[in-house]
């Protein structure tokens, strides 16, 4: 697999995962949880939408029971960006200090918790922290609080990464902060808080698992690197067989009940196995990585102008996460087939067992996804959210500052090869 020919081969992986506790009901337990962490002041991170809904309230109340003083924090901005990062980590600097910190909502309120949790726990500003070349990629030097993640969304995989990403406004690009100490150290997961999740939400976040899963599971292979000395060891290490475990399982749950969970929300068993996959493939692709498709979504999602997605309650133009990884998903596989062909195959044939193997191998996997975002509603490329030819050498440039998930890759990214997916993306159907 992959072309990498290490003249001292990396023979080393590594693996992080934070508590987790998963099942209906399980956030009736959030107290006993803080309780046993000691912590007796608590900030509560969620956003409006889910505010709305009346859980992020309900948990504050069922702390407040127990003798926690729980402060809420219900500003969190869907698609996070500097100046809302900004605006939290005020917040949480001037309410704080707290012992603890709980974020209640989909990725956007548990990465606006992470950047709250480093910043008030670290010196600094912001783009201190954010990933080079957009920011300075400074490494905390302090431990951060216990984050408690309950995810109300399927798919982020947020409460199991180390990963916070944002949107950085003056350059136009979304980017990210990374660092093994933003992993939460505890995940509830209750698939009961995910049957109010609209269907275009739960369809754009379906599509962020299964990319994660696919995109872990075709990374560079850990043993592809030069081998790394102990304090040069990144929380993405590459494919390996730990990570590859949970995502083989992720993309076998999700062939199962990714289109039910869509069409028929109400149904809690293809829920529970919707959130078991997203968790699944968060604890894979939080240690293997994920590359091209995804480096190709900060820009799209970052360069956005007047497109608005079905199902989410936003007052700005977006593409949620999960739909602007997935719209160049199809082109971005048919690349890297090249580099692992039997991973490619493996992977088309869990996620759609029936599904018959066309006469060029490289177009499974392609042809397997495209069915699937068309059946639950994707848009059919990035020309349908509004981006044509002449935006595809912005859109490159975008994506080529993403070095750090191109590092996985499962062979060279070039500027050519990413403008090429591009072009073949602006439709895919």
């Amino acid at each position: 697999m992959s072309g990498f020919q290490p003249s001292h081969p990396e023979t080393v992986f590594t693996y992080g995962a934070p508590g987790l506790k998963f099942g209906i009901g399980a956030r009736h337990e959030l107290a006993h949880d803080l309780t046993q962490l000691e912590a007796r002041r608590v900030l509560v991170v969620t956003d409006p939408g889910v505010a709305a809904t009346g859980t992020p309230g309900e948990i504050a109340e069922s702390l407040r029971a127990a003798s926690i003083e729980a402060i809420v924090f219900d500003r969190s901005r869907v698609e996070p960006t500097d100046a809302s990062l900004e605006e939290a980590i005020a917040f949480g600097r001037a309410e704080g200090p707290f012992d603890a910190i709980v974020a209640v909502g989909g990725g956007s309120a548990i990465d606006t918790a992470k950047a709250v949790n480093l910043l008030t726990t670290n010196d600094g500003e912001l783009m201190d922290y954010v990933n080079a070349p957009v920011g300075r990629a400074r490494a905390p030097k302090n431990p951060l609080l216990p984050l408690i993640a309950v995810p109300t969304t399927t798919g982020t995989g947020s409460e199991s990464t180390t990963i916070c990403v944002l949107d950085v406004v003056s350059q136009h690009v979304k980017t990210g902060i990374s660092h093994a100490r933003l992993r939460p150290a505890f995940a509830v997961v209750d698939p009961e808080l995910t049957l109010t999740q609209p269907a275009g939400v739960t369809a754009a976040s379906g599509l962020d698992i299964l990319c994660h899963a696919l995109e872990s599971y075709t990374a560079r292979p850990f043993t592809s690197y030069e081998h790394k000395q102990a304090h040069e060891r990144v929380p993405y290490c590459g494919s390996n067989p730990i990570a590859d475990m949970w995502s083989e399982k992720a993309l076998s749950l999700m062939a199962g009940s990714f289109r039910t969970a869509v069409h028929r929300g109400d149904d809690l068993a293809a829920r529970t196995e919707v959130a078991m996959a997203a968790t699944f493939a968060g604890l894979g692709f939080g240690n293997a990585g994920v590359h091209i498709p995804h480096a190709n979504a900060y820009p799209i999602a970052g360069q956005v102008r007047e497109f608005r997605p079905e199902g989410y309650d936003a007052d700005h133009a977006m593409v949620p996460h999960g739909m602007a990884v997935s719209l160049t998903a199809p082109a971005a596989f048919r690349h890297t087939f090249q580099a692992a062909p039997e991973r490619h195959i493996r992977a088309a044939e869990l996620l759609d067992p029936t599904a018959e193997r066309p006469d060029d191998p490289a177009e499974f996997l392609p042809q397997v996804l495209a069915s699937i975002m068309r059946d639950v509603g994707i848009p059919s490329g990035i020309g349908a959210v509004g981006f044509d030819e002449g935006d595809v050498p912005s859109l490159v440039e975008g994506t080529m500052k993403q070095q750090r998930l191109l590092a996985t890759a499962p062979l060279e990214v070039t500027e050519d090869a990413v403008a090429s997916i591009l072009e073949q993306s602006l439709e895919i159907w």
